[in-house]
């Protein structure tokens, strides 16, 4: 019974690699990426690069005081404008941040992140 149990465990566990979905190439190019690849590959970016310093998602509060919420982007400016930002170094934000310089793929990647958690801006 245990070897049944152990075989069929082995074999579970060997097809799981195959149900998981596909993880775009480090530096591939925007259009290799489905629009869950981006999403997935940006917020990834967003919990590595940007969470010590700016709230990612759609609450919370940034732990830096000059860093902005990601869902706040859009009041300042259309996010998308940050493409050419991001391209050649950014190098705005609060006073201490980093300056970032990315891929194309890793840009369309943050950008399509930083997109799905914009909030409206309050009335």
């Amino acid at each position: 019974m245990i070897r049944v149990w152990t075989a069929g465990l082995c074999g579970l566990v060997m097809c799981l690699p195959a149900c998981q979905e596909p993880v775009a190439q480090e530096g591939s190019s925007p259009g290799q990426m489905t629009p869950l690849e981006a999403y997935g590959r940006g917020e990834a970016m967003a919990e590595t690069l940007c969470v010590s310093c700016h709230a990612i998602g759609h609450s919370g509060s940034s732990l830096h005081p000059d860093a902005l919420p990601f869902r706040q982007f859009s009041w300042r400016y259309p996010v998308m404008q940050l493409r050419e930002s991001l391209a050649e170094g950014i190098m705005v934000g609060h006073p201490d941040m980093p300056e970032w310089q990315f891929e194309a793929g890793d840009i369309e990647a943050l950008l399509t992140y930083i997109e799905t958690v914009q909030q409206p801006r309050p009335s």
